[in-house]
């Protein structure tokens, strides 16, 4: 059977908007945030690729087309990527500019060609794109939050094959060139889009169910927003200035810095088994007692959906133990008379200069990590980060 490419472009085009279309009334209708939003910029970026293609196809010398059309493929793929990284808490900024830059020069490779180019006119600056941030994000759907969501393994495998078809591509088209029968048979614009197609329905579906664990969450996070406002627990963002400051002042006196990391796990169970009223309560008084029971002088901050962190100068390590088991025993106590005696898994880590230096966010990261070890070990309520 013989398709023509114009009737492919047209499927394809069809598949993709329709599925951009309802994951992104979705996104509204959920009012969603973080990954989501990205995500749904991801579909927007994938129908405006098809359109573009499409044009090309039906006008001739459409070379704009294919520019536009190039570039909305990086910005899909660099999207998805990007909302992977939202969705595990990862810092977006750098990672923002690199598919930017990456989405520009895909749109640039063209139009320096321009009609002149062909069919293939700046093609490299969007295949090796294409390969290095569906890679990027299939390592990622591997890290953090969902590395714990055997659904984002799925996505993983999707995005980890469209990266070894576009090494395969790019390959076949550096070796062979455009017009060989083996690209065109394997890596050609027909075999590309049913690819398109069954990558798109997957990634629709599979984003949609990893946004959905995490409606539960927000539910009670809406109502955390307005604790943290009362007692003074900052963003993520101004608790690492903050403790930039402290770190830069500590270091020329040769203090220590301490981190405490407190992390609340099982939200979300408590939510399906007790109700969101519940989840909402447990969460409520765990922040307002990780402020309570924290020292005065010390800063809190956010860290990500179920984290607070606290930083401060400290004289020993013997003292950041100290308060740091201040902390979890109030907590405990704090989280027994609410939720009809429900009490969370909480971990709490801390993390010193003397080990892992005056980095304001190597403190943060050491810390959280020894807060999620602390959260599983059942001999201890508090571990110290060794280094190691």
């Amino acid at each position: 059977m013989t398709l023509d490419l114009a009737s492919v472009l047209i499927m394809t085009a069809l598949v993709v908007n329709v599925s951009g279309v309802l994951f992104i009334l979705e996104t509204l209708l959920r009012r969603d945030e973080g990954a989501g939003r990205i995500w749904s910029v991801a579909f927007l970026a994938a129908m405006l690729t098809t359109l573009a293609y499409t044009v090309w196809v039906q006008s001739d010398g459409a070379w704009w087309a294919i520019a536009i059309g190039n570039a909305a493929f990086v910005a899909g793929t660099g999207c998805m990527w990007l909302g992977c990284r939202r969705f595990n808490g990862r810092r977006m900024r750098w990672s923002s500019i690199l598919v930017a830059a990456a989405v520009v020069a895909a749109a640039l490779g063209v139009a320096f060609e321009g009609a002149d180019g062909g069919d293939w006119a700046g093609v490299l600056w969007m295949f090796v794109p294409l390969l290095g941030f569906a890679g990027a994000g299939a390592v990622e759907c591997l890290r953090g939050d969902m590395r714990e969501s055997r659904t984002a393994w799925v996505l993983g495998a999707v995005l980890g094959f469209q990266s070894l078809y576009y090494v395969s591509r790019t390959t076949a088209f550096l070796t062979s060139g455009p017009d060989s029968a083996l690209f065109q048979a394997a890596f050609g614009t027909v075999s590309t889009s049913f690819l398109t197609v069954t990558l798109t329905i997957v990634a629709v579906v599979v984003t949609s169910v990893l946004r959905a664990s995490r409606a539960p969450m927000r539910g009670y996070l809406r109502d955390a927003q307005r604790v943290d406002q009362e007692h003074g627990i900052v963003s993520d963002e101004s608790f690492l200035l903050l403790l930039d400051g402290i770190c830069r002042r500590a270091e020329r006196g040769r203090e220590s810095v301490a981190v405490t990391a407190v992390r609340l796990d099982d939200l979300d169970p408590i939510s399906t088994a007790f109700g969101s009223d519940v989840a909402g309560s447990v969460a409520a008084t765990w922040r307002t007692g990780v402020r309570h029971h924290a020292p005065t002088n010390a800063i809190v901050g956010q860290d990500g959906p179920t984290g607070l962190v606290i930083g401060l100068a400290v004289a020993s390590e013997q003292e950041a133990r100290r308060q740091a088991g201040v902390i979890y025993r109030g907590l405990f106590d704090d989280l027994g008379k609410v939720g009809g005696g429900v009490i969370p898994v909480v971990g709490v880590g801390v993390a010193l200069s003397d080990t892992a230096g005056y980095d304001p966010a190597e403190l943060v990261r050491a810390a959280r990590e020894a807060a999620s070890r602390a959260a599983v070990n059942v001999e201890t309520s508090v571990l110290i980060d060794d280094g190691e």
